[in-house]
């Protein structure tokens, strides 16, 4: 990257090489090495357990040796960005509206391609620190229509990935979990602008959007965990290229053993 180039501004220069220009600025957290390990920890196990509450995973930690509290497990979920998913009213900060969506598929079969898309954030380990990762998907095929990673939780890369998925379709219904960036006005303004029905999961619901957390399970086991990035740029090039085999190459068994760009082209 050249930040003084005469004609190419940085945010060109990191599109031309695919990289996300919030991820150039990245900087290891300040996190103490504890934490950074309890967080390695705390990612592993919500992997296994997304269902787990705040007071089991504080209790898990504890089992492991750790003597933490669940003020301070709350503060690493939440840095993590996985506090939304955890039934903790009292630990979270309400959202920046009053407008509440209903969550809409409890019962609903879904039978074609772009009728449900859903979305959500994981956290991706780094040596020092931590990126996000964010990716969209459509549950009748399981194809990742758009991801992005960024060093914030802002809501900027999350409507990035939303308008990468929107070239290539529209669904009849969003879901999401209730993490302040889907419930931005930025966010749910975009989705009404584009005729989408939005639908939130249920608070302490992890598994109301269980597609999301089984593609995080195999995107952690397959990749990230064997991988363990040593660079932002190593993240990238691994992820686009998981993301690539995920889509062409992996055979689903609940897609009678076909991949996900086979069902999401061919329907």
């Amino acid at each position: 990257m050249e930040p003084e180039h005469p004609t190419l501004s940085l945010a060109r220069q990191c599109e031309l090489v695919g990289l996300a220009r919030s991820s150039y600025y990245y900087q290891p957290m300040a996190e103490s090495e504890e934490n950074l390990l309890l967080m390695r920890l705390l990612d592993e196990q919500y992997t296994r357990t997304p269902f787990y509450g705040i007071k089991k995973m504080t209790a898990w930690l504890r089992t492991q040796g750790y003597e933490v509290n669940h003020k301070r497990v709350a503060r690493l979920l939440r840095q993590m960005g996985l506090m939304a998913v955890y039934p903790s009213p009292r630990l979270s900060q309400p959202g920046e509206q009053n407008v509440r969506y209903p969550y809409l598929l409890r019962g609903m079969s879904i039978d074609r391609v772009n009728q449900v898309w859903s979305t959500d954030i994981t956290y991706i380990r780094m040596p020092r620190g931590f990126l996000y990762l964010v990716a969209i998907i459509d549950w009748f095929s399981r194809y990742v229509l758009a991801w992005r990673t960024s060093i914030t939780l802002e809501t900027a890369f999350c409507l990035e990935a939303l308008e990468q998925a929107f070239e290539r379709a529209r669904p009849d219904i969003f879901n999401n979990d209730q993490g302040s960036q889907f419930t931005s006005t930025e966010f749910t303004n975009r989705l009404k602008a584009a005729d989408v029905r939005i639908s939130w999961d249920g608070r302490g619901r992890a598994l109301d959007n269980i597609f999301v957390e089984r593609l995080w399970r195999s995107v952690k086991y397959e990749e990230v965990y064997i991988k363990d990035y040593q660079s932002v740029s190593d993240a990238e090039r691994g992820l686009k290229a998981y993301f690539q085999f995920y889509n062409q190459d992996r055979l689903h068994q609940a897609l009678d053993y076909q991949t996900p760009i086979q069902v999401y082209y061919r329907s």
